[in-house]
């Protein structure tokens, strides 16, 4: 680590990754896993999230798979409690678990979709930095990043998801101003479109061969995760409150 003045020690610290079993919650659950740290996976996909602890225990570190809905305020704060138990501390939150919604126009979208959309994009990422920022703060660091996405601007046929990404990007504005002298960061990733379970299945191998966007190609989750790690880490010793673009072009 470069002799950075503000820097905490490097320590083997813990992370809780909700929706960390496949996509860019996996890929950031490992490249942190590679930091030297221990690793909790939160997803309601219990192979998948099983294989990835396999995974980071293949890299020499300890991992735990908690079957968590981070739609359910008590399923959150069990997943922290059992963390808590297991590893006796947690250091760093990263909120991959979303949901698209449905990809329809906005008049066939329901209450009860939008609310839906709403409870696992929103709430769960209120719900688990409530239930995690305390433990930082008792240890004087902490680092908090979450996923939000460029339809925050607006995206006519997933408006609810839109909504909800806007909803974050508010979020870590707000509390990203909240902990910073306590030592607890809070901070976002807008990762555009990563080649993710999310995206690929949307769109034509063509279309993904060769995207509209300035770099001419949507990101690998791996790339995207580097930007979460550092976000995560030690050597970010003065950005809070503020959402990293990710996405191979301005803007």
């Amino acid at each position: 680590m470069p002799n950075l003045r503000f820097a905490a020690p490097r320590e083997r610290r813990v992370a809780l990754v909700t929706g960390g079993a496949r996509g860019i919650g996996r890929a950031s659950a490992l490249r942190i896993a590679e930091e030297g740290r221990d690793i909790v996976i939160a997803d309601v996909l219990d192979a998948e999230g099983q294989q990835t602890a396999a995974d980071i225990e293949a890299l020499g570190q300890r991992a735990l798979y908690i079957h968590t809905d981070v739609s359910d305020e008590a399923a959150v704060y069990a997943a922290v409690a059992q963390t808590m138990a297991t590893f006796d501390r947690l250091d760093i939150l990263v909120c991959c678990a979303g949901t698209l919604g449905k990809e329809v126009p906005f008049l066939e979208q329901t209450a009860e979709m939008f609310d839906r959309v709403m409870r696992i994009n929103v709430y769960g990422v209120f719900y688990a930095h409530q239930a995690a920022i305390p433990h930082m703060l008792a240890r004087g660091w902490g680092r908090c990043v979450t996923i939000t996405s460029g339809a925050r601007l607006g995206a006519t046929h997933v408006a609810p998801y839109g909504t909800s990404k806007g909803a974050v990007w508010s979020f870590v504005a707000a509390l990203g101003n909240a902990f910073p002298k306590e030592g607890v960061f809070v901070n976002g990733v807008e990762p555009g479109r990563a080649l993710t379970e999310m995206v690929v299945p949307r769109f034509s191998a063509e279309f993904l061969a060769n995207p509209p966007v300035a770099i001419g190609r949507y990101s690998d989750a791996e790339e995207v995760a580097e930007v979460v790690e550092f976000l995560a880490s030690e050597r970010n010793t003065y950005t809070t409150g503020s959402v990293w673009s990710c996405k191979g072009a301005t803007g």
